[in-house]
């Protein structure tokens, strides 16, 4: 298994912070494995029978214990929440780790009970930093769950499609939904080639012949369990039309090679959706990067046609990343509109090359696989 270092240091800065500490993620990630390489003192797996049944008395289980206590699969008793909040306000000595893969229902339920007491670290799968950038491709190919990276071209191909089926016939019902699973999976493979687009509600919803109200819920479910990204539109004060639907992305791109039935690094090249697929393959990684929540990150676009993939705001300034599938990027009209109507401090243009160089005062040509330092490019 390889090191996460860089993850490991963020989630031990939280637990010096919080005395309870959530990690999110997206089933078979890595929580339980990046939980299990910390010092702790007591761990419970609520896919163990015998640790749910000992959770049924939770103050009688729970009580008399000290130091860190893990609590994985949390999501399959929220009820234990109000139990914590008690727990951690009378016994000093006590800290939780808690691992959930229902990001929003997690958030909700522990922070209306451990509101102040609690915080959340959000985790991927690898990471290029992870696998080296020498391996940047194969990641891109297979994505970043350590099972699928880590077996191979083959072995990660057929994880990849039994983690789907998983997913939706085991993963999606645990969670009180009842979806069919053949329903969510066609909707899911219809969001496939929507990746790296603007959505239509209403145009996805006539497509597969249901309403816009169950587009929602069913985009909901798979944005909730971590399997997509809405990226929403950032408004400036200007005289321009400006986009304001969200982007929707695939956040595993392994799993939307699946979806797309992409099997090989050949048929990947020769795909009509590679510049796509490299475009949601950069911005996780530049998510992680940058240092930001999701909910700071956006993208720009006028309806005249000038956009910018990414967006974000620090330390009172704005900075822009545009991503493009070429070998040697150059200055568009698009990127000029942008750096001037957003005011950017700098603008990014991401590319698989190996050279980085200036494309203007304040515009620059970067590789990905230079990209790895937090809070900055």
């Amino acid at each position: 298994m390889l090191k996460r270092s860089r993850d490991v240091a963020k989630l031990l800065e939280l637990m010096e912070i919080f005395p309870a500490t959530a990690i999110l993620g997206a089933r078979q990630c890595g929580k339980t494995t990046l939980a299990r390489g910390l010092e702790y003192n007591h761990f419970f797996d609520l896919e163990n029978p015998e640790h749910l049944m000992l959770l049924d008395n939770p103050q009688l289980a729970l009580m008399d214990l000290s130091g860190l206590i893990v609590i994985d699969e949390i999501q399959r008793k929220p009820d234990l929440f109000p139990m914590l909040r008690h727990l951690l306000d009378t016994n000093p000595n006590q800290r939780y780790l808690i691992l959930g893969s229902a990001s929003r229902d997690l958030i909700r339920q522990s922070s209306e009970s451990l509101a102040g007491r609690i915080g959340y670290f959000q985790l991927g799968g690898f990471s290029l930093e992870d696998v080296g950038e020498e391996n940047w491709r194969h990641l891109w190919l297979r994505g970043g769950f350590p099972r699928s990276y880590l077996t191979g071209d083959e072995g990660s191909l057929i994880w990849r499609k039994n983690y789907v089926t998983t997913f939706l016939e085991r993963d999606i019902p645990q969670l009180g939904i009842n979806i069919p699973a053949h329903t969510l999976r066609r909707f899911w493979i219809m969001l496939s080639h929507y990746h790296g687009q603007t959505l239509n509600f209403s145009e996805l919803a006539r497509s597969f012949g249901i309403s816009d109200q169950t587009v929602r819920r069913y985009l909901d479910i798979l944005v909730g369990t971590f399997m997509v990204r809405l990226l929403f539109p950032w408004h400036n004060n200007t005289s321009k039309r400006l986009v304001k639907s969200p982007k929707l992305y695939l956040r595993d791109s392994g799993i939307f090679h699946s979806l797309q039935t992409i099997d090989t690094a050949d048929q990947l090249m020769t795909h009509n959706k590679l510049g796509a697929s490299f475009e949601g393959f950069a911005l996780e990684h530049l998510s992680r990067v940058t240092a930001r929540e999701d909910a700071e990150l956006f993208f720009w676009g006028t309806h005249a046609g000038a956009e910018l993939d990414l967006f974000w705001r620090s330390g009172g300034k704005g900075y822009g990343v545009e991503i493009k599938y070429v070998d040697a990027p150059v200055l568009t009209k698009s990127m000029r509109i942008a750096t001037e109507d957003l005011d950017l401090e700098k603008l990014y243009v991401i590319y698989p090359g190996k050279t980085r160089y200036k494309l203007a005062q304040n515009i620059e040509a970067v590789p990905l696989t230079s990209v790895r330092v937090a809070g900055s490019l």
